[in-house]
């Protein structure tokens, strides 16, 4: 496994159909991240494509990590734009190949996600998660603190309304 490279809105795009696959996997293993279940592999490629822009712009860094020549996980952080919320970002699509789990990647990169926002000024991060999900379990065992459970929240893959647990994080910086 490499370490977690930063990838710039170019890579994003060129590398749109891997960041895809695994996106695809995240959901077809039922993580709820923002798709329903039967994502098309070209339309999720669709999606990271379209993050692009903001990643070229500093809206949203993304880093990703390959084992064997193939990208088996990504975290990318959404940095708030208005003036009064520079301190703090929000961790978004943290995904790990299925077949890449039980690794410890999902925390080696959730960690290098904090570091990275913690180096960039950011002071405060946030992410919400499926309620009962292993995610859930990853967050509360790294140190995020929980904040709440917000009932039918978002929709798993099957589609069904599921709570959603808000998590943050205050980091140190310099």
């Amino acid at each position: 496994m490499s370490a977690a490279r930063r990838l710039d809105g170019g890579q994003v795009a060129a590398l749109a159909e891997e960041l895809g696959d695994l996106l695809v996997d995240a959901v077809d293993g039922g993580a709820s991240v923002g798709f329903l279940a039967g994502l098309d592999r070209a339309d999720a490629a669709r999606w990271w494509r379209d993050r692009a822009p903001d990643v070229t712009a500093g809206r949203v860094a993304t880093w990703a990590v390959s084992d064997g020549g193939r990208l088996t996980g990504t975290v990318s952080l959404a940095f708030a734009d208005k003036p009064n919320a520079r301190h703090r970002a929000e961790v978004v699509k943290l995904l790990v190949h299925r077949d890449a789990r039980g690794r410890g990647l999902g925390r080696a990169l959730l960690a290098h996600a904090e570091r990275e926002a913690a180096a960039a000024g950011v002071t405060l991060l946030l992410l919400d998660t499926q309620t009962d999900s292993p995610a859930e379990a990853l967050y509360a065992s790294a140190g995020w603190t929980r904040l709440g459970v917000v009932p039918d929240h978002a929709a798993d893959p099957a589609g069904v309304l599921c709570p959603t647990t808000l998590f943050y994080k205050l980091l140190r910086t310099g």
